[in-house]
């Protein structure tokens, strides 16, 4: 048997991205923070209008993920619906409320990171 080929973690991201669009998130971005963060290799970051947006953002992603790879993350924030963090270990997912994402400002505090082009 031939194992399966390995993602690239910009292969997640992208999934990641793809899943959120579908989801109409808002202002989805790719930040790739590798060479100023140990062990997290890109952030995706995306606003939703509401908490109910803001959940099925999440669970879009969590079946993308599931999908493609099997991937569980460790999940923060779920039950709040404000800012729900799904930690894939090299890709981090931040799903906001528009609200709080303007107010902790990711995008911002991580200015020095690159960003990577959207595919979704």
């Amino acid at each position: 048997m031939i194992p399966a080929p390995q993602l690239s973690v910009n292969d997640r991201a992208q999934t990641v991205a793809a899943a959120l669009e579908a989801k109409q998130g808002e202002n989805i971005s790719i930040l790739d923070v590798a060479p100023i963060a140990a062990l997290i290799e890109r952030f995706v970051i995306v606003s939703g209008s509401n908490s109910r947006q803001v959940v099925a953002l999440v669970d879009s992603v969590l079946d993308a993920m599931r999908d493609l790879d099997g991937s569980k993350p460790m999940i923060e924030g779920r039950d709040d619906a404000t800012w729900v963090l799904l930690d894939y270990g090299d890709v981090v997912v931040h799903v906001f409320l528009r609200e709080t994402r303007a107010y902790y400002d990711l995008d911002q505090l991580w200015a020095d990171a690159l960003p990577v082009l959207v595919q979704a």
